[in-house]
Formats: C-alpha cells, structure tokens, sequence
C-alpha cells in the first residue's frame, strides 16, 4: 500500500514545479458540454497550488502511514482505493475554473469521505458517523448547488474567473444575497461551521489515517478554500463580511469549550480543527488585505501541525489500544520518535517563536488591527487561543511526560518507522517554515494574490508583515498553562452543565432523522386510503390543474383560429374517416353507460380501434397497425385479469361523489378539446426537422420507417426509459397479482 504514495507525490513535485516556476498562473479549458457552458477547465494559481501541494504532499505522508497502521486488515485496498478516488476529486474541486464541474467533485468528496469513514461497517458507530458526515454534507451541497445555479445566470457565465472579473456588473442583482447565503450553506457544511459543526467530530470513527487526511488538508479545508476563491466576488457586501464574521467566531469559540468535555485525544484534536476552521472563516470575512495572507499562513500551518498530532494519536492508539487521556502518560521512554513528532506539532499549534505555527498566528493578529472596527474579535479570540495551547499540551506534554496514568509500561512500543516518519516529517517542515519563514513566502504569498488580485503581496515578505506580538502571545501561553493545569476540573464542571434539548443541534439532527419517515408515513397515509377511485380522482384532478394553466396561457397567447374546410379529399377517404368518428362516439359512449366489467372492456377496446381505423384511412398505416396491436393485447391481457379476479357488485355511486366525478371528467374532456384546437390553429411545425430525420433514417439509422427509427435511433434513451418503467411496473403489481389468484374456484 505505501507504493502508492508514489501517484500524489509525483503531482506533488509537479505543483511545486509549477510554484518555482512563478508567472501567470496556468490555465487550461477544453469544451465538455457546451450548450450547458460546461467547459473542463483547470486554473491553477497560488491557492490552488497550496491547497493542491497540501492534497498530495500530505496525501502522500497518509498512504506510508497507512502501510503500517492498516497491516493485516483486510479492507487495505479497498480504503487505498477510496482514499485515492477521494484525492483525485479533492484536486478537482480546487482546480476546476468551473462551478459545475467543482460542485460534480465537492459531491464526489461527499460519497468518498462517506464510504472513508464508514471503513468499519460493521460496528454501528461507524456506520451511524458516516450516515451523519454524509446527509449533513451533501445537504449543504443542495444549497450549493442553488447558489451555483443562480450565480451562473445573474454572471452569464459558470467560468469562476469570468465571474470574479465581471463581478461588479453582476454583484447589485436582486438575488445576490440569496445566492451568497446558498454558497455559504454549502460551505459551512463542509467545513463544520454552526450550525452544522456536529458531524466533525463524530466522524472520528473512520481509521486514524483518514482522520489525519480528511480533517488536517482536505475535506474540512473545501469550505474554506471556496470562501477563500469566492472573497474576491463578494469582498465588501455587508452580508457576506458580517456572516463569515459572527459565524466563524462563534464557531471557534464553541469548539473550544467542546474540547474540554472530551477524553478521547482524536475527539479532542477534531474540536480543535473545528475551532481552527472557524478562525479560518472569520479571518476569510475580515476587511483588509493582510486577511488573505493571514488565510493561507493559517492553512499551511494547520496542515503542518495537525496532521501529525493525528499521527501520533494513531501510533499512541495502535501502541496501547486507547485513546483516553485519562489511561496514557509517560509514554516518551517507550515511544521516543511518536514523542518527538508531538512536540514538534505542538510547538507550531501552539503558537511558540521559531514555529510557522507562530508565523502564522502574528499574520492573523495583523489581519485583526487592520480590520478596524473588527478588533473586538481579537479579544474575543485569546480564550480560543488559550485553549489551543491546553490542547497542544495535552497532545504532547500529558500522554508523554506526565507521570501516572494506568498504561502498564510493558505493553507500550514504538510503531514502525511508516508511522514515524509521516509525523515527524510533517511536523519538522513546520519547524523549517518557522526558523526560515522566507521558504513559505513564495507560497503564501501566490495564494494571498490569487483570493486578492489587485493587492501585490509579493513586494514584500510574509516576515516583514508579520508584527510580533509578545503581549498577546505571553496571554496565550499563560492561559494555556493554566487551563491544561486545571484540565481534569474545567472537565467535571462542564461535564455538570447540560444544554437544553432545543439548543443541541446534534439532537435536531436525530429529531429531523426520526420525523422524515414519520411524515412519509403521514403523507402515504392521506394520500394512499385504499380505494382506486380516489387516485383516480386525485390524479385527474392535477391533471385538470396543471391543462387548465397551461391552456389558459396558450389562449392568451394564441387563441383559437381553425379553418374547416369540406373539399379537398375523396370522398372515399371522408366517408372512411366518417365512419371510424362515429364508431368511436358509439364506444366512448357506451364506456359511459355501461356496468358490466367486460362490457365496457370491450366498448373501450372499440375506441381504440376506431383510432386505428382513423390512422388508416389519415394515411398512417404504421401506426394504425401498431395501435392494433396494443388495443388487441390490452382487451386480451385485462380480458385474463378479469377472470381471475374476484366479482364485485356495481353499485351506483352516491350523488355527493358522483357530482364532482362528473366535473372533473367534463372538464379535462373539455380542456384536451381546446389544447387541440390551440394546436390546430398553430403555425406549421419547420418542415426541416422532417426533411432532417427522413434524410438520416436511411443513411444513418438504416431504416426506412421514420417512427420506427425515431423510437429505436435517435429517442433510443426515452424508448429504454419507457421499457425500465413498463417493467418497474410490472414487477411492482406482480405480488397483486399472486395474492389475488383464484384456487379452486375461490379467491385465495
């Protein structure tokens, strides 16, 4: 399995190519469905090829890891297989310059990550997380796909960079907010934003490899990135700022506390990705420039610590077979390596000097002042700031210098150097970045220009914008020692404290999951009452609505002008026609009077064949013998049923229901009149399209029947439709079927 490292890491040297290379950034589109404007187009600038370098790079660190943490299991190809398909869709979607095709990948993501954590199925845990990561996201991926619907039609264009460029000319439509709001549902799904920030860290049942991959530089960082791409359309609407704002603290403020309820250390280590993701939005709503360096530094960063400090609760798990912090300590004299990656990843989360985590931390502080009015927030984040450091210590101080705890010695070890190396590697270039920032300029700074064009960040380096801030950091860290110390008691007391019921949004989720089928079975329940006459009813009923709309619109438009002439045919072919007209009166007439079930068979079966009569002497042969066919076949087969079917009694209907029968069956008789009437008075259909399919039939179809190769050629997907349906039907009424059979005389 870890020889598959070799596919992202080759697009891994690849991007990084491209990122040394410097220049315009490369973009490329071949057409794909052109009516629909769909092009296949791929526009990799600096955010792209940040997002793709921590896709592959780190992809890359996830399949060596999982060589080793997946030894002996038996789903090993299966998990390299989704983890793969999930990768290739993950660079889709930051990749794409299209809407359509980034919403096909966002949803490609969705059903791969589904199938990622719900590895284990068959523990119910498993299955229920996956469930959950599943519906939440791809719910948000309805909205979505809303927005990207209605930003196509009020730009013109699905082309994101046509549309960031037109943005002014399009950006005062009325519908502008609705399609803000749609993209931000979508995003805050993905990312684990509140309201829907419930599913991250239950999703912490999937494998820890997936973990590390799935909620350290990918799946999470999708919302993110299409915030990111999207800022520069919306840069300056009030709406959008204040929601990325208010939405993104509170996230991260609410994360926070969350970690402290937990003892699992990958729980605790999700809550916190949560509160980053949360920064991340915040910073994406704040005005100013330096807002979009601060976005990329923190990306980076959090992808250079957190990865690794998933990494290491996988080797601490796979060593010692929990997780709970409350039975891992001292574990560094057993597991040197795993403890040397932690503090490394700690060091950058937690913000110390000589960390890109530190780096990265002083940009947001920046990003903070320069906002203004918006320096409020930086207040409102050293709690979250605090906590993250308690985090850190716990990841690497706790479990591995700690003394106590109830892990017997003598089964603790080190893991495999494909589990050691991923961490520590990862972690280390997060050190590099710190002790020499200048290495990450090039990077951070493409993807700051890329999500604010007009802004050149490359005149000076991420260093040089980066003020120290020893005041803020020196809180932090104080705070931090404070809270890891007070840890097991900040636990207990919020472990007293219980949210109301209509307050935990997990609960909604649960109510909402309970009452779909709940309302099914209301909505069957008045819909289906077991008598045929009510569907019947209740279907000519719409259908009486929806012809009444729309022949109310074409009279409007149209109107009513049918020329009826009495010349111009034999009068063989008139008598004929003649003819064919009163048999059919005579058997819709006689369907109208008659009781008796295979009498009015039989006179509606006449109606039909009078059709075909008609067709014949109309000079359609082959469809009048076509209509033949069906009529005999359908007189033969209900003929059959009818037989074997228990005989009721006809009783007369009472007045109060046959009344509204008799209306809704005037009225779709009198509509479907007017419809042809409008369709006669219509202007003549193109005779080219005629000319069109009577020249190809032949040449291309190898078919002289138009109709015919009409059904079988050119509407071959909606004949394939029509027999999937007949069959889907046939299947459906076939136990009907058996449980009306007759034995012996007697209905069984």
């Amino acid at each position: 399995m870890g020889w598959l490292a070799l596919v992202p890491l080759t697009s891994f040297f690849a991007a990084f190519a491209l990122l040394l290379r410097g220049g315009p950034p490369l973009s490329v589109s071949v057409p794909w469905v052109p009516s629909l404007g769909v092009d296949l187009g791929v526009h990799l600038d600096g955010l792209a090829l940040l997002m793709v370098l921590l896709i592959t790079g780190v992809g890359a660190c996830v399949f060596v890891y999982a060589a080793g943490y997946m030894q002996g299991e038996s789903g090993r190809r299966r998990l390299a297989l989704v983890l793969l398909l999930f990768m290739t869709a993950m660079l889709g979607c930051v990749t794409a310059d299209n809407l359509l095709v980034v919403f096909a990948c966002w949803e490609i993501t969705s059903i791969t990550s589904f199938l990622l954590v719900g590895f284990h199925h068959e523990e119910e845990s498993s299955r229920k997380s996956a469930l959950q990561a599943l519906l939440v996201t791809t719910g948000g991926g309805l909205a979505l796909l809303a927005g990207v619907v209605l930003l196509g039609n009020m730009a013109g264009t699905y082309s994101i960079q046509e549309l960031l460029r037109t943005a002014p000319a399009w950006r005062e439509q009325p519908l502008r907010d609705v399609a803000l709001l749609c993209v931000i549902v979508g995003a805050f799904s993905k990312s684990a934003q509140l309201p829907f920030h419930f599913w991250l860290p239950n999703a912490m049942a999937a494998p820890t490899p997936v973990s590390a991959y799935l909620h350290s530089a990918t799946m999470v960082k999708l919302g993110v990135y299409l915030l990111a791409r999207m800022d520069a359309a919306f840069d300056g609407t009030p709406f959008w700022g204040f929601t990325l704002m208010s939405c993104g603290g509170l996230t991260s403020a609410w994360a926070v506390l969350q970690t402290l309820r937990e003892r699992d250390l990958k729980r605790i280590l999700a809550w916190s990705t949560v509160s980053a993701l949360g920064t991340m939005v915040m910073l994406i709503g704040l005005p100013g420039d330096d807002s979009a360096l601060a976005v990329a530094a923190f990306v980076l960063a959090h992808a250079l610590y957190k990865a690794p400090l998933f990494f290491v609760a996988g080797n601490v798990d796979h060593s010692t077979g929990t997780r709970n912090i409350d039975h891992l300590a001292g574990l560094a004299p057993r597991m040197p390596w795993t403890a040397a990656a932690a503090l490394l990843a700690a060091a950058s989360m937690s913000g110390f000097p000589m960390s890109f985590g530190y780096l990265a931390k002083e940009l947001t502080n920046v990003a903070k002042k320069e906002g203004g009015l918006y320096t409020w927030i930086g207040h409102s984040s050293v709690l979250a700031s605090a906590i993250t450091v308690a985090v850190a210590a716990i990841a690497a101080i706790r479990i591995f210098w700690h003394r106590g705890g109830a892990v017997v010695p003598g089964h603790v070890h080190e893991v495999g150097w494909s589990m050691r190396l991923p961490p520590l590697l990862i972690a280390s270039v997060g050190i590099l970045f710190g002790v020499r920032p200048r290495l990450a300029d090039p990077l951070i700074g493409a993807a700051a220009e890329a999500m604010h064009p007009l802004y050149d960040f490359a005149a000076a380096s991420a260093t040089a914008r980066a003020e120290p801030g020893w005041t803020a950091l020196l809180v932090a860290l104080t705070l931090g020692v404070g809270v890891f110390l007070a840890w097991d008691r900040l636990h207990d007391a919020l472990g007293k404290v219980e949210l109301p019921s209509v307050l935990r949004l997990a609960d909604w989720y649960e109510r909402l999951l309970r009452g779909i089928p709940a309302a099914a079975r209301g909505v069957t329940g008045l819909l289906q009452r077991g008598a045929l006459t009510g569907y019947v009813t209740s279907l000519v009923g719409f259908v009486v609505v929806v012809l009444g709309a729309v022949t109310w619109a074409l009279l409007g438009q149209r109107g009513v002008a049918v020329e009826v002439s009495p010349g111009g045919a034999p009068w063989g072919k008139d008598l004929g026609v003649l003819g064919a007209a009163v048999v059919l009166s005579v058997g819709a007439v006689a369907a109208c009077l008659v009781r008796d079930s295979f009498v009015l068979l039989l006179s509606s079966g006449l109606v039909g064949m009078a059709c075909a009569l008609l067709f014949l002497f109309l000079g359609a042969p082959d469809l009048a013998f076509t209509q033949f066919g069906v009529e005999v076949a359908f007189v033969v087969v209900v003929a059959s049923t009818l037989l074997r079917l228990r005989r009721m009694d006809a009783r007369p209907s009472a007045p109060q229901r046959r009344l509204p029968r008799i209306v809704l069956s005037t009225s779709l008789g009198v509509l479907v009149t007017a419809l042809l009437l409008v369709a006669l008075g219509a202007p003549t259909f193109d005779p080219e399209v005629a000319a069109f399919f009577a020249e190809h039939s032949v040449e291309d179809a190898h078919g002289r029947n138009v109709v015919n190769v009409l059904l079988v050629d050119f509407r071959a997907f909606d004949t394939l439709g029509e027999i999937v349906v007949v069959l889907v039907s046939f299947l459906a009424t076939l136990p009907l079927f058996q449980a009306l059979r007759v034995r012996g005389g007697e209905p069984s």
